[in-house]
C-alpha cells in the first residue's frame, strides 16, 4: 500500500486497473474535466518512473472509487497532479484523496511544489482546491482545444513552506 486514509487504500495501478480508469475518465460527470487516456498511454504511465498512476480503493469493501495520475519532476522537486477522478460524488472522497496526495508529496516524497490545472467550469474542483489552501497562480488562456471549444486552464499550487506552515 502506498497511501492509507481513514477510508481509502491508495495504491499504484496495475494493467488490470486500466479498464476501470478509462471508465472513470469516460463517465459523463468526469469527461469534460480531464483528458481521456488510451490503454497504451496508461500502460506507459505505469512503466514510466516519472509518473505515478494511482487507484483509490475503499478499504471496507475494496471497491475502486477513483484514480489519479501524477507526473514527478524529481530534479525540481515538483509534483504535478495531472488527473484525478472520483466515482462517488458528494461523500468527501475527493477531499480525503487530495489531502492524502498533498501529505504524501510533501512528507514522503519531500517535494517543493504541488500543482495542478483546472478548467474554469469545474466549480467543485476549484472550491475544493481553494479550501485546501492552494494558491491560484494564474490562467493559461484558451490553452486547450476540446470538443466544447478553446478552454482556459487555471493553475493552482501549494509550496512546501506553505504546507508545513499550515500543519503547525
Amino acid at each position: 500500500m502506498l497511501i492509507e486514509t481513514d477510508r481509502l487504500s491508495i495504491v499504484e495501478a496495475k494493467a488490470e486497473d486500466i479498464p476501470r480508469i478509462i471508465q472513470l475518465e469516460e463517465d459523463p460527470l468526469n469527461r469534460d474535466f480531464l483528458w481521456i487516456g488510451t490503454t497504451e498511454e496508461h500502460l506507459d504511465e505505469i512503466q514510466d518512473p516519472n509518473h505515478l498512476l494511482l487507484v483509490f480503493n475503499e478499504k471496507e469493501d475494496k471497491r475502486n472509487i477513483g484514480y489519479a495520475l501524477i507526473r514527478l519532476n524529481k530534479a525540481s522537486e515538483v509534483f504535478e497532479l495531472r488527473r484525478i477522478a472520483i466515482d462517488e460524488k458528494g461523500k468527501g472522497y475527493g477531499k480525503e484523496s487530495m489531502l492524502a496526495l498533498i501529505k504524501f508529496a510533501f512528507e514522503e516524497l519531500k517535494i517543493n511544489r504541488f500543482w495542478l490545472d483546472v478548467y474554469p467550469d469545474n466549480e467543485i474542483g476549484i472550491k475544493l482546491y481553494e479550501s485546501l489552501g492552494m494558491h491560484r497562480d494564474g490562467v493559461l488562456r484558451q490553452n486547450y482545444k476540446a470538443e466544447r471549444g478553446y478552454l482556459d486552464q487555471i493553475i493552482y499550487s501549494i509550496l512546501k513552506e506553505e504546507y508545513f506552515k499550515e500543519e503547525k
